[in-house]
C-alpha cells in the first residue's frame, strides 16, 4: 500500500459510477492506495448523505455539485472535489472557495479520443453507414437514400481549438478541408499547419459543418441559437461532442423541420443526466425533444460516448489518483495543470 494513503487513511467515494470505471481505477490503484467506494448514483444534495468517512469524492460530468452539496461535502469533512473529466461547469467554484475545498480536474486524457469520435459522426452522417449496416443485414443492397458528398474541399469551422479542437483540426486538415477556427485566443501552430482563425459570424457564415469544442460558460452557452443558426449555409452539419448546453434544442429542433440544419451529430444532450449512461430500453422516456430528435432520419445521437477509449480512461485513472496524490502532499501546487480552486 502506497505511504501517502495509509499515512492519510484517505477514502474516494466515486459517484455516477460504471463498471469501467470500477474496472480502471482498481487497476491503477496498485499503485497508490487509497480506498475506494463505489456508487452507482449520481451525486447530489439527497445522495450525499452516502459519504462517510471519505476525504475526496470523485465525480463526473452529470453530479450536481452546488452549493448545496459542497455544503454538505465541508460538513463531512470532505478536502478534494476530484473531477474525473475535462469539463467542469457543473462545479459551483466560489462555493468550494468559500468552504476551503480544492478541486482538481482532468484537463486533457485523449483529446484524440474526442475528436475521431467528432469525425467519425461526420463520416456516419455523411455516408450513411449506421443505415447501410442495417440495410444489409436485412438483404437489402439497394443504394437509394445512402447518397452522400465528398468531404475533400469542404469547409469545417471548429469553435473552441483546446486539445481537442486542435486534434480535431489536424484530422480535418488531413482530410482535405479548408479549416477556419474560432477562439478568444489563436494557435499559432494551428496557423502554421494551414488553419485559418476567424470570426465567430465567418464560421457560421462560410463552414459546411460545424464542430463544437469549447467549454460551456455564460459566454458559450447556447451559442447555437434562432440567430445563429439562421447566418448558416443551408443544408449545414453541425457536430457537439462537447457540452449540451451549447446548443439550444428548441431551436435545432426548428433548424432540422425547416431544412436549414441539414445533419445534426450529438454525444452530449442539454438533459442529458436524465438519459445517458442507463438502459433506458424498457421504459417511456418522458422527455419530448430528445424524442424529437432521434425521431429525424438526418440526426445522430451518441450517449456521451466521445471519450470511451482505453486510453483514456487509463489517463483519466491515473491523472486523477495523481491530482489527488498531489493534493495531498504538495503545498506547492498552485501551478499543477488539474487544480481549479
Amino acid at each position: 500500500m502506497s505511504v501517502i494513503a495509509s499515512q492519510t487513511g484517505n477514502k474516494i467515494a466515486f459517484f455516477s459510477t460504471q463498471p469501467y470505471d470500477k474496472s480502471f481505477f482498481n487497476k491503477y490503484n496498485s499503485d497508490f492506495g487509497f480506498e475506494l467506494d463505489f456508487f452507482e448514483t449520481q451525486l447530489n444534495p439527497q445522495t450525499a448523505t452516502l459519504i462517510q468517512d471519505c476525504a475526496i469524492v470523485c465525480v463526473f460530468v452529470n453530479d450536481i455539485v452546488n452549493e448545496a452539496v459542497i455544503k454538505q461535502l465541508a460538513a463531512k469533512k470532505v478536502r478534494i472535489i476530484a473531477l474525473r473529466c475535462a469539463g467542469f461547469n457543473n462545479v459551483d467554484l466560489e462555493a468550494a472557495k468559500k468552504y476551503n475545498l480544492k478541486v482538481c480536474r482532468v484537463p486533457a486524457y485523449s483529446p484524440q479520443a474526442v475528436a475521431e469520435h467528432a469525425m467519425a459522426m461526420i463520416l456516419t452522417l455523411n455516408r450513411k453507414t449506421h443505415k447501410a449496416y442495417n440495410r444489409v443485414r436485412e438483404q437489402n443492397f439497394s443504394l437509394n437514400g445512402l447518397l452522400g458528398f465528398d468531404l475533400f474541399g469542404k469547409t469545417i469551422g471548429i469553435i473552441g481549438t483546446g486539445n481537442i479542437g486542435k486534434a480535431f483540426a489536424k484530422i480535418a486538415l488531413g482530410f482535405g478541408c479548408k479549416v477556419l477556427a474560432y477562439d478568444i485566443v489563436t494557435n499559432d501552430e494551428m496557423i502554421k499547419d494551414g488553419v485559418e482563425f476567424v470570426s465567430l459570424e465567418t464560421i457560421f457564415k462560410s463552414s459546411d459543418i460545424i464542430s463544437l469544442h469549447c467549454p460551456l460558460n455564460d459566454q458559450t452557452k447556447h451559442i447555437i441559437n434562432k440567430d445563429s443558426i439562421a447566418l448558416m449555409k443551408d443544408s449545414v452539419m453541425i457536430i457537439n461532442t462537447s457540452r449540451g448546453g451549447l446548443i439550444e434544442t428548441a431551436c435545432v429542433i426548428e433548424g432540422l423541420k425547416e431544412g436549414k440544419i441539414g445533419y445534426l451529430g450529438i454525444d452530449v444532450y442539454e438533459q442529458e443526466e436524465k438519459l445517458f449512461f442507463r438502459d433506458l430500453s424498457a421504459d417511456i422516456i418522458q422527455d419530448d425533444a430528445i424524442q424529437r430528435l432521434m425521431s429525424f432520419p438526418n440526426v445522430l445521437v451518441t450517449a456521451h460516448q466521445a471519450f470511451f477509449t482505453n486510453e483514456a480512461l487509463t489517463q483519466i485513472a491515473l491523472v486523477t489518483f495523481n491530482n489527488i496524490k498531489l493534493l495531498l502532499t504538495d503545498n506547492d501546487i498552485e501551478h499543477k495543470a488539474g487544480l481549479l480552486v
